[in-house]
């Protein structure tokens, strides 16, 4: 990089960081800028990067040797893995002051100035190889709603209320950045707002999204933004969740609650949210799927492949097709066997599924204990089991996520917050 190359911050959000060898140590996450005490402009210190294990740590603007569209590259790949925590005179650039709602001074004279939202926030670097805030990207309010404003680069000197009250920070922005991400890592980004901010972004996503978002949250926030919401919304977000996902969602909330919340949703989705709530926690009917694949022995092998391969299904649960007679929702008719998709992709496609279907593993019981579910599951290396109730009927599958989630410790979800002897140092 070269004295005097302008870089807007916002949009180095979730590109990777790569150390001088070319290897990814995490992804960017955010911008540090660091308020003065003079009417100087803002410095911007560092980078927040997402490491493994969710892990924020702060990366020294010196340590950057290059920033482009397609990644940021590290001068080292030595760094301080202490999680990042910003200091009293410090701003994070998408956290705090992306779509804050500023006034644009005119170039000349003492006119009232242009309001608006911010866009991004971009620094060049002076001569003391120090990088600066020097210009502000700010969307116009045209007042109309079928109309966006167009988008002004002013200098830094005529941006006002950039550093104001919260309050005047809206969430039209970082949607759109937010929604670029995976819901793992918006989930991620969404615990590090403040609960206020948090709670209104999350009011704004999508029904479909912000179910992917909460099932990727730790318990306490799930509840928190789901309890945030008007009781209508918060039905029609439970129903586009797993319905494991949001059977174990109820459960943290009190019975009246829950009730309440059960009886606005559609009868047709509620119902397996009932079911799965009635069984005993550590069991397998309270951690498995009641909408596993599951197809009849008539079905095709080209019928198998194709669902497996709809996109909405997680990895886990398109490993393997579970074969049952009618009816195909659970509880089905009598439960057959699974196929492998490995096993369906060496089969003919005209090939019929009851013809090669894996009748060899026991299936569990919906009260078979999760230490059992984990050894069995160890020992044949499968990534999803058959739940059958007393009549052989499937009522379910058990994947290795479901496994894995209820058998970490309460909360793993959020971040790791494992302190260490090691201090910040601006580099």
């Amino acid at each position: 990089m070269t004295m005097g190359t302008r870089v807007y911050l916002a949009r180095l959000a979730g590109l990777g960081v790569f150390d001088p060898n070319g290897d990814r140590v995490g992804r960017v996450r955010d911008a540090v800028v660091r308020l003065r005490t003079t009417n100087r402009p803002p410095q911007v210190v560092g980078l927040v990067a997402e490491m493994a294990l969710r892990r924020r740590i702060f990366l020294p603007i010196g340590r950057v040797t290059s920033m482009d569209a397609e990644a940021v590259v590290l001068s080292t790949g030595t760094l301080n893995l202490r999680r990042f925590e910003k200091r009293p005179n410090e701003l994070l650039v998408v956290e705090d002051l992306l779509d804050r709602r500023v006034t644009v001074k005119p170039e000349t004279g003492d006119g009232p100035g242009i309001q608006g939202t911010v866009v991004d926030i971009g620094m060049e670097q002076n001569r003391s190889n120090e990088w600066l805030v020097t210009r502000v990207a700010v969307r116009e309010h045209t007042g109309r709603l079928t109309r966006r404003g167009h988008v002004y680069q002013a200098e830094y000197e005529r941006i006002r209320n950039l550093f104001g009250p919260t309050d005047t920070q809206g969430t039209s922005n970082l949607l759109a950045l937010l929604e670029q991400m995976r819901p793992a890592d918006m989930a991620n980004a969404l615990q590090d707002l403040p609960d206020a901010r948090r709670n209104e972004v999350a009011a704004a996503l999508s029904d479909r999204t912000l179910a992917d978002v909460l099932e990727e949250l730790p318990e306490h926030d799930q509840v928190e933004i789901l309890v945030r919401l008007d009781r209508e919304r918060a039905a029609d977000v439970l129903e586009r969740m797993d319905p494991d996902d949001a059977a174990d969602l109820l459960g943290e909330l009190p019975k009246t609650e829950q009730t309440v919340l059960l009886d606005l949703m559609e009868p047709e989705e509620a119902a397996p949210v009932r079911q799965l709530m009635n069984y005993r926690q550590g069991t397998a009917g309270s951690v498995m799927t009641s909408e596993p694949v599951i197809l009849t022995p008539d079905a095709t092998v080209a019928e198998a492949l194709a669902r497996i391969r709809e996109p909405e299904l997680s990895p886990v649960v398109a490993a393997q097709v579970f074969v049952a007679r009618a009816p195909s929702a659970t509880p089905t008719g009598k439960y057959l066997g699974m196929v492998h998709f490995q096993r369906l992709l060496r089969e003919p496609p005209a090939t019929i599924l009851g013809g090669i279907v894996d009748s060899d593993l026991d299936p569990l019981r919906p009260e078979v204990a999760l230490a059992e579910i984990i050894k069995r599951m160890a020992t044949y290396d499968l990534v999803a089991m058959p739940v059958v109730d007393n009549a052989h009927r499937l009522v379910g599958a058990v994947t290795v996520d479901d496994v894995l989630d209820h058998s970490l410790p309460r909360g793993w979800r959020a971040r790791d917050a494992e302190a260490t002897d090691e201090q910040r140092v601006d580099l």
